[in-house]
């Protein structure tokens, strides 16, 4: 497949152009002009590759080091297959080369995204033990090797949290012990990100992650990683705007990288920016397509769908969701493809307040994470409960219980908080349904305040609905337009340009100003 390597550094150049006003343009053409760039197999030599520019020194023969720094920029951008398979080409033309088996690892080692594999984690041990056994060729490599190592690591009880913390301390004082090398300072800022705690509203990961990334992509504006580092620690809405340069550039720094077509829309997202999101997941998808990478074309897809639902365009949401029918072999295990085939019919369901077609919304396969099968039995409770059917609305809520509980059993947390918030606004609804409206309030209230305390996952776009936002509505049916419009508006500053919150505030402050005035006191 089609690449270019630079000879500078040997890292992966491409020409950085000063920024242009038509960034949807930017991104589309950017989709037509890639072509057939890579496969998992490999690459071949025709159309330029752009990556972006690293440069990762190792102790590997000179004769390899175009193809290493080639995996790396791909790691950067998340591209993890083609990743692996570049590190695997390494290992192969030089044995010695003891880091290009722990690129492998690295590409199982998915730390934004869900943990590794039960599949992958004996061969990361084994890939790390071999690159032990090779042994790095300086002090740096071999600090590399033992912290990944720490993720893999066989001989202890910890939980996959402790190890990933125990990762990240490790990468702390490599960058400290590697000041001024770039790449010990990049991985190291992904690991604050990858531990940082979406119960933390400070954000205190993702701001010292911002103070290591933010000078050095102002020196080195093409490399990947930094563009791309920036948007994830700035996904949130206290540094949404912050990490918008980085949106605006990512894409023309690594246009090769489906994912790297993808990114900006997680900070266009945050601000509301939804044209610039459609342009950005419409590249993204056609890429994506091409390369075979169903887990991402889904992920843009669901994306897409969201930011056509935001500007009221439902029938090209509706087409998006109709292409689901021509991908093949969608595996329901995987979150990231799973999360996505099952969110895209809920979302156009229940933001459309079709609540016939949420209550018909078919579950995903057994096979599926416990959060994903969530979402579509929440979807189907909404429908119910707000169709008139709170007893049949009653036994969902009991499976969401239970995958509340499952979810807590394995461990995790966040997910399970998720399903809980989840359970509240069904039973929310269908205390509404039937006529206990007060009970109905404290319960969305409840969900509202439970779900503002934390974060996002990295890998949505967010909540289908705001909780706070469902709260907004139910006080309009209860005629509080007062108290709606100041839920919408909370609403709007967690999450800028939703429609359903922009429509609900206007109705909302527009029955409020009808609303007669209190009459005068006497003597008043």
């Amino acid at each position: 497949m089609p690449r270019m390597i630079s000879t500078m550094q040997a890292g992966c150049k491409i020409t950085c152009k000063p920024l242009m006003p038509q960034f949807s343009t930017i991104l589309v053409v950017l989709s037509l002009f890639m072509g057939s760039i890579w496969a998992q197999e490999g690459h071949d030599h025709g159309a330029p590759e752009q990556l972006g520019k690293v440069s990762f020194a190792t102790s590997c023969s000179p004769a390899v080091q175009a193809e290493f720094q080639r995996g790396v920029a791909l790691l950067h951008s998340f591209a993890y297959s083609a990743a692996e398979s570049t590190f695997r080409e390494v290992a192969e033309k030089d044995p010695g080369c003891a880091m290009a088996h722990w690129g492998i690892a690295m590409s199982y080692f998915h730390q934004l995204w869900e943990p590794i594999a039960a599949a992958n984690l004996s061969l990361g041990h084994q890939e790390l033990q071999r690159a032990q056994q090779i042994g790095g060729g300086s002090a740096r490599e071999r600090e590399f090797i033992a912290a990944l190592a720490l993720v893999y690591a066989t001989d202890d009880n910890a939980s996959y949290a402790t190890k990933t913390q125990h990762y990240a301390q490790a990468m702390q004082k490599l960058a400290a012990d590697n000041p001024t090398d770039v790449e010990s300072q990049v991985f190291y800022a992904l690991a604050l990100l990858g531990t940082a705690s979406l119960s933390d509203k400070t954000h205190a990961n993702q701001k010292r992650a911002v103070a290591i990334l933010a000078p050095l992509y102002a020196k080195y504006p093409q490399h990947p990683g930094l563009a791309h580092y920036m948007i994830h620690a700035c996904d949130n809405a206290e540094m949404a705007s912050q990490g918008l340069p980085a949106a605006q550039a990512y894409a023309k720094i690594a246009p090769s990288a489906p994912h790297a077509l993808h990114m900006p829309s997680h900070i266009f997202t945050r601000l509301g920016m939804w044209d610039d999101s459609i342009a950005s997941n419409v590249a993204s998808q056609a890429a994506a397509a091409q390369h075979g990478d169903t887990g991402e074309e889904l992920h843009a897809m669901d994306y897409l769908v969201y930011a056509y639902l935001q500007t009221g365009r439902e029938a090209e949401a509706a087409q998006v969701i109709a292409q689901l029918k021509t991908i093949p072999g969608v595996s329901h295990s995987d979150f990231k493809a799973g999360y996505s085939d099952t969110a895209m019919p809920v979302r156009y369901a229940v933001e459309r307040k079709d609540w016939a077609a949420a209550a018909a919304i078919a579950p995903p396969p057994s096979t599926a994470p416990a959060q994903v099968i969530a979402i579509a039995v929440w979807a189907r409770g909404l429908g119910l409960a707000r169709t008139g059917h709170p007893d049949k609305a009653g036994a969902l809520i009991a499976t969401l219980m239970q995958l509340q509980q499952q979810l807590q059993a394995a461990g995790r947390d966040y997910w399970a908080g998720q399903v809980a918030i989840q359970t509240m606004e069904v039973l929310a609804w269908t205390a509404q349904a039937e006529g206990k409206s007060q009970d109905a309030v404290a319960l969305l209230r409840q969900a509202a305040n439970t779900e503002d305390a934390v974060e996002k996952s990295p890998a949505t776009p967010g909540p289908i609905v705001p909780a706070r936002e469902q709260l907004g509505e139910l006080l309009l049916q209860l005629n509080q337009p007062q108290a709606a419009l100041k839920e919408f508006q909370v609403s709007l500053q967690n999450a800028p340009g939703r429609r359903g919150s922009i429509t609900g505030a206007a109705r909302a402050a527009q029955l409020a100003s009808e609303a007669p005035s209190p009459a005068a006191k006497p003597g008043g």
